[in-house]
């Protein structure tokens, strides 16, 4: 069976011109990347939980599906203060529905978002976003900067298919007619490939934009800057010219712009940049996601409650803070006392204390693979491909929705999808709380 027009749920590049050739046992990919390839193969994978499984005496053994279902629901009605952390490599569908379970219980809901582009959301809070689609930047961007960012190795057919290469309306000639600028203390692959690489000093981007803004403004930047950015005001001077001077320009800014020195306020300064450009030209800013849906819970919890990450239900209604209802600070403080994680290898981004603390309490792991995560687990629930295997809304990383549908039924009789899991959990945790 041949399936053309397959939307890949592997980065947030979310690619829609994936052609599937299911073989028997084999699945031909085409069209797709390495982690594309990587994510449709991982589907009939060795190391996928295929059974619900329950800790008993520090072991995971199988169980029935409703065993373990109940002894996650009363886990969940039993504890006092839950975190529910889920993870980019989900549904909408399923965002929401988490959602709803740690409203009604009163509980924190964090996503991959607090310990990754946490702080670009918090940026737009600050200073308003000027976005677009990555079609309209496709068409007709004659300008592209990568800031903090290596789409060729974190969304490699970003440059390919939206960026710098494909030919648009007002780009015919593709590469031809583009200009890339890369921001990045290291040389890597897109620096290689890039017209100019302006290489900072670690942790100075805030420096860089406050010198940027001050040239822009008509004034010159006081000359230690050069010194603690290791870039020379005339290079700012020739990358703000090229700014400038191109008929439409889209910044790129990527995890090293959000995790530096500075965090949110290096990416408040990033939009104002954007803002003062549009004086002199038309430019707009786009936030690179490694994950399919990293985009989507911000989206999906600021339209339910108002907040983009870090939701704390406890006293009935929403409250954000992050560095308070956020995730490493919860675990930190000790201040939460059981876990459920969706399609999160969470240990993998947590300080070691952070992770010792979530190894003491009560976890309850949906996911698909078996991870250092799941060997800690109480109870583990088998996760479903969304988007493979079941319909599902993701937000591409210019926040675009994009609906899949699957491809292939869900391999399990107990369950649909992870949206379905949530809320047999939520049915069956009312059922106890009552």
């Amino acid at each position: 069976m041949i399936l053309k027009n397959v939307i890949c749920p592997a980065c947030g590049a979310c690619c829609d011109d994936i052609r599937i050739d299911l073989d028997g046992n084999r699945t031909i990919v085409k069209n797709a990347c390495k982690i594309g390839n990587a994510r449709f193969q991982a589907i009939a994978g060795d190391h996928r939980i295929k059974d619900p499984m329950i800790n008993v005496g520090g072991k995971l053994q199988k169980s029935a599906w409703n065993e373990a279902l109940e002894k996650a629901a009363k886990i969940l009605a039993d504890s006092k203060r839950p975190l529910l952390f889920i993870g980019g490599e989900t549904s909408c569908e399923t965002m929401k529905a988490g959602l709803n379970l740690g409203e009604y219980l009163g509980a924190v809901v964090d996503s991959i978002a607090t310990v990754c582009h946490g702080p670009s959301a918090m940026g737009i809070q600050e200073a308003g976003r000027i976005g677009s689609t990555a079609g309209q930047s496709k068409t007709r961007a004659d300008l592209v900067v990568y800031w903090g960012s290596n789409p060729l190795e974190l969304v490699p057919r970003h440059m390919s298919r939206y960026a710098v290469y494909p030919r648009g309306y007002w780009t015919g000639r593709g590469r031809f007619d583009r200009t890339v600028i890369t921001v990045d203390p290291r040389k890597s692959i897109t620096s290689e490939n890039s017209d100019l690489h302006i290489p900072l000093m670690p942790n100075t981007d805030y420096e860089l934009l406050s010198a940027l803004l001050t040239l822009i403004h008509g004034k010159k930047p006081h000359p230690s800057v050069e010194e603690i950015t290791g870039v020379s005001i005339s290079m700012m001077e020739k990358m703000l010219q090229m700014m400038k001077n191109c008929k439409y320009g889209v910044i790129y800014v990527g995890l090293g712009i959000a995790s530096s020195y500075g965090k949110h306020r290096n990416v408040e300064l990033a939009f104002n940049l954007v803002k003062e450009l549009n004086a002199h030209t038309k430019f707009v800013i786009s936030i690179l996601r490694g994950y399919c849906n990293a985009a989507g819970f911000s989206q999906t919890a600021s339209y339910l409650y108002g907040y983009p990450f870090g939701l704390d239900f406890a006293r009935g209604y929403p409250r954000y803070n992050p560095g308070e209802f956020t995730t490493v600070d919860l675990l930190r403080e000790r201040d939460v006392d059981s876990a459920l994680l969706i399609s999160s290898n969470l240990d993998a981004y947590l300080p070691a204390v952070c992770a010792e603390y979530l190894a003491e309490i009560p976890i309850i792991c949906i996911d698909s693979f078996h991870s250092s995560i799941t060997l800690i687990s109480d109870v583990v629930l088998p996760g479903v491909f969304d988007s493979i295997e079941c319909e599902s809304t993701m937000y591409r990383f210019d926040d675009m929705p994009i609906y899949s549908k699957s491809i292939i039924a869900s391999p399990f009789d107990f369950t649909e999808s992870n949206e379905h899991t949530l809320k047999q959990l939520f049915k069956k945790t009312k059922e106890i709380k009552r």
